[in-house]
């Protein structure tokens, strides 16, 4: 299965009959699958399809779906609302026995208040409406392939940032265990070099407590672990690539694993290329979590 990033973008028109609509699909980072969609009159019950078929195809991301429709006036009629209408009357008689004097309304002026004159619609047929119906709906699969595509297509983009980043740990990782300092000989030679220093500070140190501040000291100079668990993440991490579909998850959990590590590298370097290679490794990790804070 490919990657997918959260981020895209569709746009698709359609026409039916005298209707006439634009789908806009957008769709943005997020920890779920939020599907919001803004439908106009007549068509609400559409809802529940719409978002069951987004989900089928997309596992996260904050997505907005904004349908706007157009009706052709062909048939409208124009009629006048008889309560709205008294209304009006109603209220210049009011005025009239309060106001004397005033000038009396026009017919133009009381036909301009709203409501007194509608715009009246020809009835739509229970077939016709299922029909523009059918067709919205089947426009959305469209606009929603779109953005499946789109998002697909930086997925991809993403995976290459991603086994750079993944390439350059790895050659970190094989660059620090490749380092002078990390031979044993040297590890051995600063050791003794650390106690010899620890007892010329101490000299009546006790022997047992001499022998944990040895422990101590040969620990602090060990990264075989955290250089092992480096190369364990990188290894699944290439594997979750090689998998695809939706890691996001999986692959910002890993990210924090590597994090992990190279702090740990860095707190127990006493050399100076390896915490060089320490921050290296954590500016490189950064930028992998920025990257997979995108993927589905």
């Amino acid at each position: 299965m490919a990657l997918a990033s959260m981020t895209g973008f569709a746009r698709v028109e359609g026409s039916h009959g005298g209707a006439r609509w634009t789908w806009e699909l957008r769709s943005v980072n997020g920890k779920n699958l939020d599907l919001r969609l803004r439908l106009p009159a007549g068509m609400e019950e559409l809802e529940a399809s719409l978002k069951a078929r987004a989900g089928q195809v997309l596992a996260r991301g904050n997505v907005s779906a904004n349908l706007s429709l157009q009706r052709e006036q062909g048939g409208a009629v124009l009629a006048v609302n008889e309560a709205a209408l008294e209304a009006v009357l109603r209220a210049i008689q009011v005025l009239h026995r309060r106001l004397p004097d005033a000038a009396p309304p026009t017919l133009d002026g009381i036909l301009a208040h709203k409501g007194v004159l509608e715009l009246i619609e020809p009835e739509e047929d229970e077939v016709a409406r299922l029909a523009l119906q059918a067709a919205v709906s089947e426009s959305f699969d469209i606009a929603l392939a779109g953005l499946v595509d789109m998002r697909l297509s930086e997925g991809a983009t993403i995976a290459q940032v991603l086994d750079t980043h993944l390439n350059t740990i790895a050659a970190a990782t094989q660059a620090a265990e490749a380092l002078p300092a990390r031979q044993l000989e040297a590890i051995k030679a600063r050791l003794k070099s650390q106690l010899e220093e620890l007892v010329a500070a101490v000299p009546a140190l006790d022997p047992q407590r001499l022998a944990q501040e040895a422990a101590l000291l040969a620990t602090k100079a060990d990264v075989r672990e955290e250089l092992d668990r480096l190369r364990a993440h990188v290894d699944a991490a290439r594997k979750l690539l090689a998998t695809g579909g939706p890691i996001g998850r999986k692959l910002d959990f890993l990210a924090q694993e590597f994090n992990r590590e190279a702090n740990t590298l860095c707190s127990k370097s006493n050399d100076v290329a390896l915490t060089a290679i320490g921050l290296e490794l954590k500016a490189v990790i950064d930028q992998l979590r920025e990257q997979v804070q995108n993927l589905e």
